[in-house]
């Protein structure tokens, strides 16, 4: 998987991440490692569910590769899991909340999929919110980075890349869906709950 390193003047504080090419190999791994799990015959039998803001995108990434590679287009959604997060009363004011819109997913195999894995607390309020909309048979977890440092006992089944961040970093994907310029993955100052 080819690196790049940004070429900023602060680029030598920042840990090598992948470029917008690297980014559409880690999308196109995923797909692969799904379809190692499930074969597609007539239907697709699993919904792909973008976590707001940043996994809604990937979502739709993967599911255009699935297509690509199988003529069969995976069921999608979206979830906002603002309401179910467990800092939502440590703020100091309240994050913009967004549509959730949602296929009927009782008895159906979900896949959730969010750009970067951590402590593991969006995947747990995401598990709280999708079983308020219904009963999956199966939960399933794709992200295209994991960072470690968890707090809950939460890992990707599909996976991107595992990554190495120093602690006071973030990782951000600059989706090209929201900036209208090229993915980039960035590494930034951790914020404070605000």
């Amino acid at each position: 998987m080819p690196l790049q390193q940004k070429n900023d003047p602060q680029s030598a504080d920042h840990t090598p991440m992948p470029d917008s090419d690297g980014v559409k190999k880690l999308v196109s791994a995923i797909a692969e490692q799904i379809l190692c799990e499930y074969s597609i015959t007539e239907n697709v039998p699993f919904i792909l569910v973008g976590i707001h803001r940043n996994g809604v995108p990937l979502a739709s990434r993967i599911a255009d590769e699935i297509f690509t590679r199988t003529g069969k287009r995976p069921g999608t959604g979206t979830l906002d899991i603002t309401m179910y997060r467990d800092d939502i009363g440590l703020r100091k004011t309240l994050p913009d909340i967004q549509e959730t819109l949602l296929p009927d997913i009782d008895r159906a195999d979900v896949i959730l999929v969010d750009d970067i894995l951590q402590s593991g607390r969006t995947i747990r309020a995401a598990l709280d919110a999708i079983t308020y909309f219904g009963r999956p048979s199966k939960v399933r977890l794709a992200a295209l980075f994991d960072r470690g440092n968890r707090e809950f006992p939460i890992r990707p089944d599909y996976l991107g890349q595992n990554v190495s961040v120093p602690e006071d970093q973030r990782i951000a994907v600059a989706w090209k869906e929201f900036t209208g310029k090229e993915d980039t993955v960035l590494l930034t100052p951790k914020k404070r709950l605000a």
